[in-house]
């Protein structure tokens, strides 16, 4: 019951599944002296079922509908942190929630699957930040790469430009060093058409204007 309770909780409200636990903890030791008092278990349930229906009278009173401020985001998310994190992380990191949240909401439609976390191990919980955009983390495929671009056309590819290896179990046998040399040139030749097509699809794109051409694979 108590697990059940905590769920919907969860899914309705995303917080608050710990308060859940501990008020039925406190409504079933209530319950549980008057039982040994002598009460019948019917009179204790018909009891917690006024006051549940006092409790949502009072809620339909008390509610109110304000405007959704950042400000009023600000203090959700700082009440929701604080009772799980130490206050020195959950302060800043309040602003960070706030902020990923609207950056993303479009026409009040948020996909929280376009916030990703990413633990960074050389950094500490303090320093956690927000970025407006990608956070590439295995850094340039080459030494000259300039790390910074601006005003540049990003192409995100799903094809991988690397030897793969087959799903299945299988090998290639050859007899010969020639034979050999031709598999490994029909492979390189594989991943060299791909790039040669991203190359001209830069050249058409890019020829005559100032825009970098960065590829994420």
């Amino acid at each position: 019951m108590i697990g059940r309770a905590a769920t919907a909780q969860d899914d309705i409200v995303g917080d608050g599944t710990t308060t859940n636990v501990l008020f039925i903890g406190e409504l079933m030791r209530q319950a549980e002296r008057y039982l040994g008092e002598g009460v019948h278990p019917r009179i204790v349930v018909d009891g917690l079922e006024l006051a549940k229906a006092e409790c949502m009278k009072f809620l339909e009173t008390f509610k109110m509908t304000p405007e959704i401020t950042r400000d009023l985001l600000l203090e959700v998310a700082k009440t929701s942190l604080n009772t799980k994190i130490h206050p020195s992380i959950a302060n800043p990191l309040r602003e960070i929630v706030v902020d990923a949240v609207n950056t993303i909401t479009r026409d009040d439609n948020i996909d929280l699957h376009m916030i990703e976390i990413m633990h960074m191990q050389h950094k500490m919980s303090t320093e956690s930040k927000l970025v407006r955009g990608l956070v590439l983390d295995h850094g340039g495929r080459q030494s000259d790469m300039p790390s910074r671009f601006e005003n540049c056309y990003i192409m995100c590819l799903n094809v991988s430009l690397e030897y793969e290896k087959t799903e299945v179990n299988s090998g290639f046998f050859w007899s010969s060093a020639e034979q050999r040399q031709k598999l490994i040139e029909s492979e390189r030749q594989f991943t060299d058409d791909r790039v040669h097509k991203i190359v001209e699809l830069k050249k058409r794109l890019c020829d005559g204007t100032d825009k970098n051409f960065i590829v994420i694979n």
